[in-house]
């Protein structure tokens, strides 16, 4: 027996466990799940309330005032029970479901502990001699008049319910509004959904609203990672035809990854449509591309226009002027002679800039220099690849370029760094050979490509110039292996006069200089 009527038995034994289990509570949700240790409040304000209970009755009991005290120690088992069960469910569904990955929503926890606080209180209403049944009609009409006057909210409530039991939206999810707007789910409460967009703002969207409209949840599809499809757009002069423009943008796309852009499906460009109302001169093209990282649309579709530029550029495919525009310029021949003769003197600078021509005289480099193409590339974009057909020698005017090496096993290493003035791509050009290495760009890059014809007249009329092409070929090709086998300098002059009479009979075979 107490010795206070309503006063429980064994009360410093629950006092104890009650404490014990808070501490322990909040030191395993510390260690094992630290976002969800401010739920110990949880447990923690009814077990304040308890103590406070059971002092006020106490108190009572000491003036004298039983009944009343009765009804102290009564609420004070309540809260006890109370205490209990959110310690219960802050072990349950904060630390044991989830570590074993069976994570539940919050609605869901919710109902439950709603349901262990409904069974506890009538409990302690049927312990205090009270009728809970008529309660439950009390209530019904009370429930009533509240459902009424509150119909919004609890639209929004029970709208919370649904997506969370249905699981139609989750947090991490991106999604687009009937208005257009877009934003990643970071929780789904009672009454509302929080949305942050990209803009650094946070979106807050009632539950009811979101189940009234269609959801456009972005990059979701069954079975498939998360990915986005995106649109780039351009225009191009119709002198151009579709499908250079088109293959000059997938060889640039497809060639070289991008960050955030998916492998599967490819980045590829397509041409959508021609003139609008016979206004426009050009056609109109889009890159379509997979984003997966969706909170970096725009900076990953800079780098894709990047690519896009570039690549036109490096096919002589200039991006289209809008037909309105009108340009006015004098008539000026020596104006145009002037920017010609500035941009040869600028490719004869770079044919003076590199070794390959020192055996050409003047004459020879001028006449080579109006024939020579640019080459610009951006960042990540393979310029030549191991094993591929040579077309072009690659004159490095401005940048720098990775020199990759791959393995029978399918593993590529860097073998070197080449830094302008430089070239490289001179094996395949001069001797026909394929390519031996993978060249990619680090950042802007600026080349001229030289092809095999812009040589063919000055070696048949000059053929001694293939001896001092040869020269330079087999010292820069003996100089990279001396890197990679640390030869000695006997070994290394052997490899030389190997080098320079294989390298000189590839090009005059490849010339035809022997015919």
């Amino acid at each position: 027996m107490s010795p206070l009527p309503g006063l429980p038995p064994r009360l410093g034994l629950h006092l104890a466990v009650l404490a014990l289990g808070l501490v322990a509570t909040a030191f395993l949700l510390g260690r094992f799940a630290p976002p969800r240790r401010r739920k110990v409040r949880r447990a923690l304000i009814p077990f304040a309330l308890w103590l406070a209970a059971l002092g006020l009755g106490f108190g009572l009991s000491a003036t004298g005032l039983e009944a009343r005290a009765r009804d102290a120690f009564a609420a004070a088992g309540l809260l006890r029970d109370l205490t209990l069960i959110n310690l219960a469910g802050l072990l349950l569904f904060d630390l044991a479901l989830p570590r074993l990955g069976l994570g539940v929503a919050d609605i869901v926890a919710d109902l439950t502990l709603g349901a262990a606080y409904l069974l506890a209180i009538l409990g302690t209403l049927r312990a205090s001699g009270v009728n809970p049944s008529s309660l439950l009609a009390t209530s019904a009409v009370v429930t009533g008049v509240i459902g009424l006057s509150l119909q919004a909210t609890l639209g929004n409530i029970l709208g919370g319910v649904a997506l969370q039991l249905d699981h139609s939206v989750r947090v991490g999810d991106w999604l687009q509004l009937e208005n257009g707007r877009q934003g990643r789910v970071t929780a789904i409460h009672w009454r509302h959904t929080v949305l942050e967009t990209r803009d650094w703002d946070t979106l807050i969207v009632p539950n009811a609203a979101l189940l009234a409209g269609n959801i456009l949840i972005l990059g979701q599809r069954e079975g498939q990672p998360v990915q986005h499809r995106m649109w780039v757009y351009f225009n191009v002069d119709f002198r151009f035809a579709p499908g250079e423009v088109i293959a000059a943008v997938d060889r640039a796309l497809q060639e070289a990854s991008l960050p955030n852009v998916a492998a599967d499906p490819k980045p590829h460009c397509i041409c959508y449509d021609f003139a609008k109302d016979t206004r426009d001169s050009f056609a109109y093209y889009a890159v379509r591309y997979w984003l997966t990282d969706l909170a970096k649309d725009d900076p990953t579709s800079s780098l894709v226009r990047q690519r896009i530029h570039a690549a036109l550029k490096r096919a002589g495919i200039p991006l289209a002027v809008p037909a309105a525009s009108v340009f006015l310029s004098q008539d000026d021949p020596e104006h145009a002679h002037r920017k010609e003769a500035r941009e040869l003197d600028r490719r004869l600078a770079a044919l003076e800039s590199i070794s390959l021509f020192e055996a050409l005289t003047p004459e020879e480099k001028a006449r080579i220099a109006p024939r020579i193409r640019p080459a610009p590339f951006t960042a990540g974009e393979v310029i030549t690849r191991q094993g591929a057909e040579a077309h072009w020698l690659y004159v490095l005017v401005k940048g720098e370029v990775e020199v990759r090496l791959q393995s029978e096993g399918g593993e590529a290493r860097v073998v070197g760094i080449l830094r302008a003035p430089d070239f490289f791509g001179e094996m395949g050009v001069m001797t026909g050979a394929r390519r031996s290495t993978t060249v990619a760009a680090l950042g802007e890059v600026e080349c001229f490509r030289i092809e095999k014809g812009d040589f063919q007249q000055i070696l048949e009329d000059r053929p001694e110039v293939a001896g001092a092409l040869s020269d330079i070929l087999a010292r820069r090709r003996v100089e990279l292996l001396a890197l990679q086998e640390r030869l000695g300098a006997e070994e290394r002059e052997r490899r030389f006069r190997d080098e320079h009479g294989r390298i000189l009979a590839g090009i005059r075979t490849f010339f035809g200089l022997d015919a």
